[in-house]
């Protein structure tokens, strides 16, 4: 949730917690908001806040981006481990296993794998290394739980930004309705004197 500005500080240990996504601080006084350094005029406050708001935007782009990686890695790693899981049932019998694999998109290839205790395993920038099938399941577990927590986080993250969307928007409305009470009360003043 975002802070005021009184309880700005009980909020540091919050920053470090999502990313480094700086928090949103809520504008409880406008009046004295505006009187402090900085903060000469309306336009300039306000200009302040919207590339504050870009920002964030961008923030999350970048995390949407992550999510959807993880989203399509986590599948992909549930179903390596289930091949896995099957591979290990077959290589106590001498039947070989029947199956098609990937070779491009849409393409697939059958194939007869004899049983084995060895599997290769794509780590990533065109890297493959074989192991021991109890080893990468090992491994591939490793990384779902990590690419779970991961998501979790990212999600935790997304909702925290959402927040300070919210709260920087807020700031803006009250910052220009504040501008526009103030112009109206001094064509007040001007008009009656």
């Amino acid at each position: 949730m975002a802070t005021t500005i009184e309880s700005g500080n009980a909020g540091a240990a919050n920053k470090k917690k999502h990313l480094g996504i700086p928090e949103a601080i809520f504008v409880e006084d406008v009046e004295s908001f505006m009187k402090q350094p900085g903060n000469d005029t309306a336009d300039a406050v306000l200009r302040k806040l919207d590339e504050q708001y870009q920002k964030y935007k961008y923030m999350e782009l970048n995390l949407a981006q992550k999510k959807q990686r993880l989203k399509s890695q986590i599948p992909q790693i549930r179903q390596t481990l289930d091949i896995l899981k099957h591979m290990q049932k077959k290589k106590e019998t001498t039947e070989p296993m029947d199956t098609h694999f990937l070779l491009a998109d849409n393409v697939y290839c059958k194939a007869s794998v004899s049983p084995t205790d060895k599997v290769c395993l794509w780590l990533g920038a065109n890297v493959m290394l074989e192991y021991d099938i109890d080893e990468a399941e090992s491994l591939l577990e490793k990384n779902l739980a990590t690419a779970s927590k991961n998501l979790d986080s990212l999600e935790d993250d997304l909702d925290f930004l959402r927040d300070q969307f919210t709260t920087t928007e807020v700031n803006m409305a009250r910052v220009y309705n504040w501008d526009v009470k103030r112009r109206s009360q001094d064509n007040i003043l001007k008009s009656s004197s």
